[in-house]
């Protein structure tokens, strides 16, 4: 079954001096204030397209992670994934950095190491994110 997921984002003013407010819509899990200044330059208290993004990325590619682990047979006891989304003004997004540390009882690096190129490869955020150059750095704990 397909599921279709909506968030909004509701805008007032120009681009420089305006904002906004992007709500999680299907969900209802939140709003959340947005700026030209909070993607730009970066701004405590305010979100971007861009963090919107890495967290959907590091979401996603952790449930595949997930998956793959344990259709192997080895579960993860815990991932903690980051997804750095860089924005650059006037280019756009240049990529996303996952930083993944994982706790998988009796995996040696190596085989981790596979499991998580291919995770990167296969989640479909990244595959959404083919345009832009996605890195990895994967450990184990």
């Amino acid at each position: 079954m397909a599921v279709t997921s909506e968030a909004r984002t509701h805008w007032a003013g120009s681009l420089i001096e305006g904002s906004g407010t992007t709500t999680l819509a299907s969900s209802g899990a939140g709003e959340f204030p947005v700026t030209w200044a909070a993607r730009s330059e970066g701004q405590t208290g305010l979100t971007n397209p861009e963090e919107l993004m890495g967290a959907a990325h590091s979401a996603c590619y952790s449930m595949a992670l997930s998956h793959a682990l344990a259709g192997a047979g080895t579960a993860p006891t815990s991932l903690d994934v980051t997804a750095a989304v860089t924005f650059v003004p006037g280019e756009g997004v240049t990529g996303s950095h996952l930083l993944v540390s994982a706790e998988i009882p009796g995996m040696d690096d190596a085989t981790f190491q596979t499991f998580a190129e291919e995770a990167k490869a296969n989640c479909p955020i990244s595959k959404a994110l083919s345009g832009v150059s996605i890195t990895l750095e994967a450990s184990l704990r």
